[in-house]
């Protein structure tokens, strides 16, 4: 078993690699460009908390 340890270290940190470079991929591809731009945008849709409005 020691033999094997270091091999599934090394496995696992790849297939983390991988998992990673895919979800930054996906986040960052041009068919999600809209969803981006709508969660950006969503803090400032929000109505304000105190407005001057109110007496």
């Amino acid at each position: 078993m020691e033999l094997i340890t270091p091999y599934l270290s090394a496995f696992s940190t790849v297939i983390g690699l991988f998992f990673f470079v895919g979800i930054v991929w996906w986040a960052w591809s041009p068919s999600r460009k809209k969803a981006n731009q709508e969660s950006a945008e969503l803090p400032f849709d929000l109505p304000d908390e105190f407005s001057k409005d109110k007496s």
